[in-house]
């Protein structure tokens, strides 16, 4: 396994993290045994939160897997924002205490999902000044936060100077926030990453993906390397919830360079390729919409992209799946679609919307 200190927390944590979001929660033995096992390969670092499983289920199998070996690893959490009171935040904190089985949360994100909205508003004049309270008693290591806010907003978060760490995305499909990742890490901040195979998008078998760097074995195992190889990340969590997954996972994590420069300039040339390709089939302005129908043209030429131009096909057909009568959101497939015209009328780039709905549905379509 290969290590990386944590900004300048002293810390040396493992480059895979297990996040315990996935694990399978309806057999609690193998929950705790699949953990254990990312332990014995050299994990150090697991990441639950406070409503996986249901129940508080994953941070007890978390506590349970480490009861015995609380000194071998770090463990971070996340306090949702259920309320906006320093009570109710405190008393969610000692629950996770109690289900984790231990006496300390080494990195405490302090609000899950936190917002630059939720930190002006709700955390710096509320909860900030117990935070602190809680660090200097030792119940928490180090204050970090996750989040899904704009790259702009990350940034502001970073720039308050209270966090040691931030969680965001990152992944070969989802690379908006690469200039948040490497301000983070040049202001000292650890760098965490979520969804590394982009919440499951790269966990199925892509021949295109795995065609940019010869030898790779696997898609998620591409998708792991081009992460762990950005050299402003810390750390990458991976959701295992079987033996294979968290075998291959280390093993990945345990090479000495995920990638050569020459494999990375090969990733780099296809990704170009690749967004060139899709901006073809739609830029994603959104102009084509509202359609009078309610045909979801934009989600249908994501998930298309996703089949032409990733090779993702099973995953394409599933966000095409979506679509249609049944869609809580209204959105139809293509098979809607009667031909009015009035999108190609609205689209800058003069896109045969129309026909390209036909190729969709006949590409994705049941």
């Amino acid at each position: 396994m290969q290590y990386r200190e944590y900004a300048n927390t002293g810390k040396i944590v493992s480059a895979l993290g297990y996040g315990a979001m996935r694990l399978p929660f309806d057999d609690p033995e193998e929950s705790v045994a699949l953990l254990r096992l990312g332990m014995d390969l050299g994990v150090n670092y697991v990441d639950s939160a406070y409503g996986y499983g249901g129940e508080g289920r994953s941070e007890k199998y978390v506590g349970q897997a480490i009861k015995d070996r609380r000194d071998q690893v770090y463990i971070a959490t996340k306090n949702p924002l259920h309320d906006e009171t320093v009570a109710g935040w405190w008393q969610r904190l000692e629950t996770q205490l109690e289900r984790l089985q231990t006496d300390h949360i080494d990195f405490y994100k302090v609000i899950h999902g936190l917002t630059w909205d939720v930190y002006t508003r709700v955390y710096e004049p509320k909860l900030h000044k117990k935070a602190l309270k809680a660090r200097d008693q030792g119940i928490i290591g180090h204050l970090v936060f996750s989040c899904h806010d704009s790259p702009e907003n990350m940034t502001k978060l970073i720039n308050t100077g209270v966090f040691e760490g931030i969680l965001l995305q990152y992944n070969l499909l989802d690379r908006a926030n690469e200039e948040v990742i490497a301000h983070a890490h040049e202001s000292g901040t650890g760098v965490e990453i979520m969804g590394p195979v982009g919440g499951g998008r790269l966990g199925m078998a892509s021949e295109r993906v795995e065609s940019m760097v010869p030898g790779v074995s696997s898609t998620p195992e591409l998708a792991l390397r081009f992460v762990l190889a950005n050299p402003n990340v810390t750390i990458a969590f991976s959701g295992m919830n079987t033996r294979a997954q968290v075998e291959e996972n280390c093993a990945v994590a345990s090479r000495e360079a995920p990638l050569s420069n020459k494999e990375m300039q090969a990733i780099q040339s296809a990704l170009e390729e690749n967004k060139r390709l899709a901006e073809l089939y739609c830029t994603g302005c959104n102009y084509c919409i509202p359609c009078p129908q309610g045909v979801a043209i934009p989600d249908i030429f994501v998930a298309m992209n996703h089949h032409r131009v990733w090779g993702l096909t099973a995953h394409a057909k599933q966000l095409y799946r979506r679509l249609g009568p049944d869609n809580k959101e209204g959105k139809m497939n293509a098979s809607a679609c009667v031909e009015c015209g009035e999108c190609e009328e609205k689209c800058p780039q003069d896109i045969p919307i129309i026909e390209r709905l036909k190729e969709s549905h006949a590409a994705l379509g049941e």
